[in-house]
């Protein structure tokens, strides 16, 4: 998860990015506060200083002090977790390249795992993801290169490059032998927000990742849908395959369904690793019906966006078990060309649950599953179309044949063939606003219900 303030803004990305940003003058001084406290261990020092002299000397290559010391410090990071890194070079470049949100790539986000490269996620409609790589694919080797012990900035530099060029990654996935898939590289533009109606009355939101402008791009979405259709009666947000991205950004996107209490809140070992976010009055659908889409590919914010939600009662999760990534990286600049990516704090949702290594349990658990549509190889028949038939006195025109019956529910069974999550989620809400009218107040007349 990122976390960015005003005076810096970055990510970092293979096709996209997880990981920075605190101001880095408040806990520079922490830091050295708690330094002068703790004095370093003489005895590890000497062994440290003893074990770079036998390299220098011994090493069957000539190798540079400045090149062992960044070995090192890659050293130490890469053992603290998966998220933890040394940035130099063209790392750092990167990191900043990525502030315009497009650079040459596949559109992947990586981590680590079991010393291999990771793919937490495609990004929608990227070349990673039109050439069929899946949210938990290992990539064992790029262009030949076997990628063991590499840490993910290093595969994502490997695997940046100029628009239209290719390379080839080979992919180890459960169940199947290792596959190459040869990809071209293209200009990584990303969009993290799309809409579209499913049916009338309901709405399909898609976040793909969390920018910095994540969340004026879902309140300028959501408020187009109103304008264009009217008041909704539900809406599918959708955050499977999301890997994360920036803090506030998903705090945004929870403010616009909540308009009270907490949303998520940090904790770190130094005081300015711990902050708490509240929603605020500035809530555009506090009271639509909203299913939550995750899966497996679902990370860091977007499992605070899922967290807050599903502890506020005001929505329902479906999907399968999120990934699990509930820690924050701060980028700290050691000088203008170099910076280490630290992990300082873990993220609680509002009820205080740690997501780390756990991830966000569905309300209803659904599986991906790919539906066949029955063919009719007969008409079936109706009262409507019998002949000499009584006229219902409903005012409402019957329907009168099977073709116009199949046309009036392709859509929706274009959805369920293609995306049974999605279609299920639909089919919660309809019951959402089929119970409502069983609802009655004091007076007699129906009440609408939100507590579900």
């Amino acid at each position: 998860m990122t976390i960015i303030p005003s005076i810096r803004r970055a990510s970092l990305v293979v096709g996209i990015a997880l990981g920075i940003a605190l101001s880095v003058s408040p806990m520079a001084s922490a830091q050295t506060e708690q330094a002068q406290a703790r004095p370093l261990p003489i005895d590890e020092v000497r062994m440290f200083t003893e074990a770079l002299d036998r390299i220098r000397m011994a090493y069957v290559e000539e190798i540079d002090d400045k090149t062992l010391l960044e070995h090192a410090i890659r050293g130490m990071l890469a053992g603290l977790d998966p998220h933890s890194a040394y940035m130099a070079g063209s790392d750092y470049d990167a990191l900043q390249e990525t502030t315009t949100g497009e650079f040459g790539g596949l559109g992947i986000e990586v981590g680590r795992e079991d010393g291999y490269i990771k793919v937490i996620s495609p990004i929608d409609d990227t070349p990673a993801d039109r050439a069929g790589i899946e949210a938990g694919d290992l990539i064992i080797q790029i262009d030949g290169h076997p990628l063991r012990q590499l840490t993910p900035e290093e595969a994502a530099n490997m695997m940046r490059g100029e628009p239209g060029t290719e390379v080839t990654v080979t992919i180890s996935r459960s169940g199947m032998e290792p596959f190459d898939l040869t990809i071209v590289r293209e200009v990584i533009s990303i969009a993290s927000v799309r809409s579209m109606m499913l049916e009338p009355g309901y709405a399909y939101v898609r976040i793909s990742q969390f920018r910095v402008n994540t969340g004026e791009e879902m309140e300028k979405e959501i408020a187009e849908l109103y304008e264009e259709h009217g008041n909704l009666k539900g809406m599918v947000l959708d955050l499977r395959n999301n890997p994360g991205g920036v803090l506030q950004s998903s705090v945004r996107v929870v403010d616009s369904f909540v308009d009270q209490g907490r949303i998520v809140y940090t904790e770190g070992r130094l005081e300015g690793n711990d902050m708490e976010f509240s929603a605020t009055l500035n809530t555009i659908a506090p009271e639509i019906p909203l299913v939550v889409l995750i899966n497996n590919g679902s990370a860091s914010a977007s499992e605070i966006v899922a967290g807050a939600l599903q502890d506020h009662g005001r929505a329902i999760i479906m999907g399968t078990q999120s990934f699990g990534k509930g820690s924050v990286q701060t980028v700290l600049p050691l000088d203008d060309s170099r910076a280490i990516k630290l992990t300082t704090s873990l993220y609680f949702t509002p009820s205080g649950r740690s997501i780390q290594a756990q991830g966000i349990t569905p309300d209803i658990i659904v599986d991906d599953a790919f539906v066949t549509r029955r063919s009719r190889s007969f008409i079936q028949a109706n009262e409507a179309s019998l002949p000499g038939r009584l006229a219902n006195g409903n005012g409402v025109e019957e329907v009168n044949s099977q073709e116009e019956m199949t046309e009036a529910l392709i859509s929706a069974e274009e959805v369920l063939v293609t995306d049974y999550p999605l279609n299920e989620a639909l089919n919660v809400l309809k019951g959402i606003n089929a119970f409502k009218p069983a609802q009655r107040n004091a007076s007699g007349s129906f009440a609408q219900r939100t507590d579900f």
